[in-house]
């Protein structure tokens, strides 16, 4: 038995350049990893099945879940008939914006990596990966990293000066299909990628806290008005800076000082089912991380 950590990601900055010949849309994104984590667990099986255990009902136990493609992908890869049983137990809010699935099955090529003893580089990794989902590369990973193609090329970068995180979820159902399907290219704000990274290259807070920019964030608050009144909660009670992360619904906003964190969880609190304080995680993922 094993265990391995599958962090929550956030925005710092996310374009869209137009959408692609195979339907996915060209992006360039800046991406960092939070201390907020899914936890799973990996054992063997018999009869080379593929189990998969969740702590959420919402969870899928079968070819859906991306811990199942992951484990069959690397599976076939590999030549192996080996099955496995995952134990999920979730912790990042489901359908949020912030990489879950595609971190858990990030976490799960990890795992299976160090379980099966296959000796693959995390490089190796990222590209089984890439056939999965658009994120799993970058939560291969984890760190900070610049994305683009559509997610799955990826640069490292300096990480982000350390502050405070405040995830706050609101309670509704985002479909990132149709926020990508009312995307308007012309007229979209886009954000300053390369003051973004020069901000994280001179570790300058206040520049990465100005420089946050979301090019879905208007379409999905036009959609979901929760949203919008989620992110000047959070700016009124206190953020230094605020944005949605990925295709929503949720809000993070950074936070230098502690002694304000807890105001803003407070006043949060009252409207927002699922809120979290949490911290920025520095460097890239090792092989293990438990």
């Amino acid at each position: 038995m094993i265990h391995e950590k599958a962090p929550a990601k956030i925005n710092l900055t996310l374009d869209v350049l137009g959408k692609r010949p195979d339907g996915y849309h060209e992006v360039e994104m800046i991406m960092t990893t939070v201390d907020l984590y899914d936890r799973l667990t990996i054992e063997g099986a018999k009869g080379g099945k593929i189990v998969i255990k969740s702590s959420d009902r919402y969870v899928p136990d079968d070819r859906r879940n991306l811990v199942y493609q992951a484990a069959d992908l690397l599976r076939k890869r590999m030549g192996m008939r080996d099955g496995v049983t995952f134990t999920l137990d979730k912790r990042i809010p489901v359908a949020a914006g912030l990489a879950g699935g595609s971190s858990d099955a990030a976490a799960a090529l990890r795992g299976l990596n160090r379980f099966w003893k296959l000796g693959l580089s995390l490089d190796e990794l990222a590209e089984i990966g890439s056939e999965i989902g658009s994120d799993v590369p970058f939560c291969v990973y984890g760190g900070t990293a610049f994305a683009s193609g559509r997610g799955e090329k990826i640069r490292h970068l300096p990480a982000p000066p350390n502050c405070w995180v405040i995830l706050a979820k609101p309670d509704i159902g985002v479909s990132t299909a149709d926020i990508y399907g009312k995307f308007d290219l012309s007229r979209a704000q886009h954000p300053d990628i390369g003051a973004m990274e020069a901000a994280l290259g001179d570790g300058d807070y206040g520049g990465v806290c100005r420089n946050l920019g979301n090019v879905l964030e208007p379409v999905t608050m036009e959609m979901h008005r929760e949203v919008a009144m989620l992110k000047d909660g959070m700016e009124r009670f206190g953020a230094d800076a605020v944005l949605m992360s990925g295709s929503g619904p949720t809000v993070f906003g950074l936070v230098s000082q502690e002694a304000r964190v807890a105001r803003i969880v407070n006043g949060l609190n009252g409207f927002c089912p699922e809120v979290h304080a949490v911290r920025m995680l520095g460097g890239r993922n090792s092989t293990r991380l438990d």
